[in-house]
């Protein structure tokens, strides 16, 4: 990929919480920084990733099926200590190359999910390395303000609702093992985000306020109802020969559902968080 290009990509990324047009519009999106095995410099690279259950994500090295291995994959391993920016944070991860049958079934199900990496795989005799990124030191999230802080965090919920969404009623007979590991991310994190809101926000903005507490009940309600809704899709996608159908209509539920909370918490909470 042109450094030109590279660049601009990064650009973009970085100026729109991680949306960039052309051909990343819509997909998952990181950018990784390595130490140049040779040079010991650093180099940031654009590389669309799998979600992999929450503790990892997962980059392929694929260069479009090169017939030699990308620079930063060579970086990596040389110094598997990286920085991912994700449109939201920027943290410190560590780089892991899969091997063996872990390599085999990851790559298996991220062709199964886009026929892409397969494709890449037949135009070279090289394995295409698949690399673990889990990270090690949290970052703090991007935004001006505690409310830009929460209004980027709910668009990122949104953006990747709306590409499951879309990946379930794309899909075929059946629910592929990636949009299954895709399903079951999402839902953790978004327990994980609420979970954190009831126990820490909510907390402090209740005794900060008392006069927000209908507020923050109605609120934590609703992450009652949300968490509901979620359980019965994670049934869904784990039953064998789950029907896409009844996932797309469990999906379209918890997106109204989800919209109608994210607006409501918007509205309310955004003006407090960000008075003086």
């Amino acid at each position: 990929m042109p450094i030109d290009f590279n660049q601009q990509v990064i650009d973009e990324f970085r100026a729109n919480a991680g949306q960039v047009g052309g051909p990343f519009e819509g997909a998952r999106l990181i950018l990784l920084t390595t130490t140049g095995a040779r040079s010991g410099a650093r180099h940031t690279t654009p590389l669309g990733y799998l979600p992999d259950g929450g503790e990892r994500i997962l980059v392929i090295a694929s260069a479009g099926g090169a017939p030699r291995h990308p620079a930063w994959y060579h970086n990596l391993v040389a110094d598997p200590a990286v920085t991912v920016e994700d449109g939201l944070f920027t943290y410190e991860a560590t780089a892991t190359v899969l091997t063996g049958e872990e390599r085999d079934q990851v790559f298996a199900r991220a062709a199964e999910a886009d026929p892409g990496w397969a494709a890449y795989q037949a135009k070279t005799t090289r394995v295409l390395p698949v690399v673990a990124l889990r990270q090690t030191v949290p970052g703090p999230p991007a935004g001006a303000s505690w409310g830009e802080t929460l209004k980027r965090i709910h668009d990122a919920f949104r953006r990747e609702l709306a590409l499951i969404r879309k990946e379930v009623a794309e899909s075929g007979p059946g629910i592929g093992a990636q949009l299954r590991v895709n399903c079951l991310t999402f839902c953790a994190g978004l327990h994980y985000h609420h979970t954190g809101e009831d126990n820490g926000m909510f907390a402090a903005l209740g005794r900060r306020d008392p006069g927000l507490l209908p507020t923050l009940d109605r609120l934590h309600r609703e992450h009652e109802k949300i968490a509901v809704i979620a359980g019965e899709l994670r049934g869904l996608v784990t039953t064998p020969g789950g029907d896409p159908s009844l996932v797309l209509a469990e999906v379209d539920r918890l997106v109204a559902e989800l919209e109608a909370h994210l607006a409501y918490e918007e509205e309310q909470l955004i003006p407090v968080l960000d008075a003086p």
